[in-house]
């Protein structure tokens, strides 16, 4: 499938017919040069997205490794808590509660965990609506990279300094290991996850992520500014128009809320 091909599917909410029939590689190719052609008409990457960072759902999707996609400015929105996003084009849309980094400086290279702490000025929780145009979520990793990354909407909620929850990285790096939230519909309960579920911490995360990018041909680097959101706690949880959805972390990060129109 070519990247002009991907990019009509992800604008008219259609679904392929087959896989995309590409290696990891030559899909991250194409989805580099879906980037292109998306800041060619317009929109401005604002950061990345990481998935598949939650060993525990690995075997639901068969999916077995982290990948990774770019977030836009016409995919994020910040709040101070609570805002209306739209499923508008989307086909299949899930919500992952996650933690979203913003960047305050590009990390050295080789970054140590401390280093690429220092790099980061604040973490928000988020909620990062993913779509597969892959018929009944049945795909393999190279089609979710070709896919976007299955990246549809990203809600940043509100930001905290790093500093105020931790000093140095292991210490922070070991409170949102140790956080949990807890996912609602509605007023109901309907999942819990903690923070150890993505690569053993978030800031882990992104450190697998980091040398991932620098690893890619033709990848941009991370610079300041960047926003990066760093997988789902729990599994990806399908919505739809009408719905309110909250995530209630017990540290670190306030809670967020989310309803969908």
């Amino acid at each position: 499938m070519s990247p002009q091909e991907l990019l009509a599917h992800y604008d008219q909410a259609t679904l392929w017919d087959a896989g995309s029939g590409l290696d990891l590689g030559v899909a991250y190719e194409h989805a580099l040069t879906v980037r292109e052609l998306r800041i060619a008409r317009g929109e401005q990457p604002l950061g990345y997205k990481i998935g598949f960072t939650n060993r525990t759902i690995w075997p639901r999707y068969n999916v077995f490794a982290p990948i990774w996609g770019t977030v836009w400015s016409t995919t994020v929105t910040h709040c101070e808590g609570k805002a209306v996003v739209s499923l508008a084009g989307t086909c299949q849309p899930r919500l992952e509660p996650e933690a979203v980094f913003g960047m305050r400086s590009t990390p050295p290279a080789h970054a140590s965990l401390q280093q690429l702490f220092e790099s980061v000025e604040w973490i928000a929780p988020g909620f990062e609506v993913v779509d597969s145009h892959q018929p009944g979520w049945k795909f393999v990793a190279a089609d979710t990279v070709a896919d976007g990354g299955l990246h549809a909407r990203l809600l940043v909620g509100p930001r905290t300094p790093v500093l105020a929850i931790a000093r140095h990285a292991d210490e922070f790096d070991q409170h949102l290991a140790k956080a949990r939230v807890v996912l609602g519909k509605g007023d109901e309960a309907v999942e819990e996850g903690v923070g150890a579920n993505v690569l053993d911490g978030p800031l882990h995360a992104l450190l697998h992520f980091l040398e991932a990018l620098r690893n890619c041909p033709g990848s941009p680097d991370l610079k300041a500014g960047d926003v990066v959101t760093t997988g789902t706690w729990t599994d990806a949880w399908p919505v739809a128009p009408g719905e309110r959805w909250t995530a209630r972390f017990d540290s670190a990060l306030p809670p967020l809320e989310i309803n969908f129109s």
